[in-house]
């Protein structure tokens, strides 16, 4: 008995991955036994399984078992309150496809049970591709606010600022930084920071009840770098202060700890005593985020992580040269 209600999870969850595979990656049926080592027949009645049951629908609604797993055990090394493993679409790169359907769907979610709180929004690709899969949805009193200066260093719009297209999905008010995301100097910034309008949006981030956030490398291609928020310079002294992950601005090694720069005291965002103890949630994942991430979660500045299944089979393995 025990052994045949262990193999219908099994099934359950091949069944559900088999929904991803096909409804989420666009999978031909074929494909999609390819893709999970069975026959063409078994392929199509997995994904027939799925869509009879009610799983499918706008959204897939089911875990799959081994994602449910590595959420637990991310949870459990890390120390975090909770996270989740979307199952692999096998993109090619950055895995936006996937991130941007789990990180809409945990948006959606929280913006539902979010009445009347305000939720902090980072920048970036990632957090780009949650919006556009996010549904149009009433957020009733909630409102959204920048944790990030928007602008880059020539004050042109950051390519990857998110907060318009979230305020035109949701309908609700979405306050902007109006100011680079780096200044010129410290005193620079404490004067962008002094004027009126600036002080109000910057202290309701600094406040916020939720703190949704990408996760960035220090790479010289690094997507901060590319959008022209801090140069090539500065990356590079990054980087020799031992720097492999950043968040909001602030950069971490290896081991997770803080790496001060000529950027620290000049970076317009919420300071890493602000961040400590709040609910700050990352949606991040793909190969070239693997080290990274690692080290915003070895910082213990995170409470909650949306990522990709092959991201966190990777985090939690017991070769640390991985990541």
């Amino acid at each position: 008995m025990a052994r045949n209600a262990a193999k219908r999870v099994d099934d359950d969850s091949l069944a559900i991955r088999a929904a991803w595979l096909h409804f989420a990656a666009g999978l031909t049926q074929a494909e999609v036994a390819e893709r999970l080592g069975v026959s063409s027949v078994k392929a199509h009645r997995l994904v027939s399984w799925a869509s009879q049951s009610g799983a499918v629908k706008v959204t897939i609604d089911g875990d799959v078992t081994e994602c449910l797993r590595l959420e637990d055990r991310l949870c459990a090394r890390f120390g975090l309150a909770h996270a989740h493993v979307v199952p692999n679409l096998y993109e090619e790169g950055l895995p936006l496809r996937a991130l941007g359907i789990a990180g809409a769907g945990y948006l959606k979610r929280e913006i539902e049970s979010a009445e009347g709180r305000v939720i902090g929004i980072g920048h970036g690709r990632t957090l780009a591709a949650a919006i556009s899969a996010l549904p149009r949805i009433d957020c009733g009193s909630t409102r959204f606010v920048s944790l990030m200066g928007g602008l880059t260093r020539n004050f042109a719009a950051n390519p990857h600022d998110v907060m318009h297209r979230l305020a035109e999905r949701t309908g609700s008010s979405a306050y902007v930084l109006p100011v680079p995301f780096v200044a010129n100097s410290a005193a620079d910034r404490d004067v962008l920071l002094s004027q009126r309008g600036v002080a109000e949006v910057f202290d309701l981030a600094s406040r916020a009840d939720l703190m949704i956030v990408g996760i960035g490398t220090t790479e010289p291609d690094a997507q901060l770098v590319g959008a022209g928020m801090i140069d090539r310079d500065e990356i590079r002294e990054v980087q020799n202060g031992g720097g492999v992950g950043e968040i909001l601005g602030h950069f971490f090694d290896r081991a997770g700890l803080p790496v001060a720069t000529s950027l620290t005291a000049r970076t317009l965002s919420p300071d890493l005593d602000s961040l400590r103890g709040r609910r700050v949630v990352a949606i991040a994942g793909g190969a070239a985020k693997t080290r990274a991430l690692a080290s915003i979660l070895r910082s213990g500045l995170l409470a909650g992580l949306v990522t990709d299944e092959e991201t966190a089979t990777v985090l939690v393995s017991d070769d640390d040269t991985a990541c």
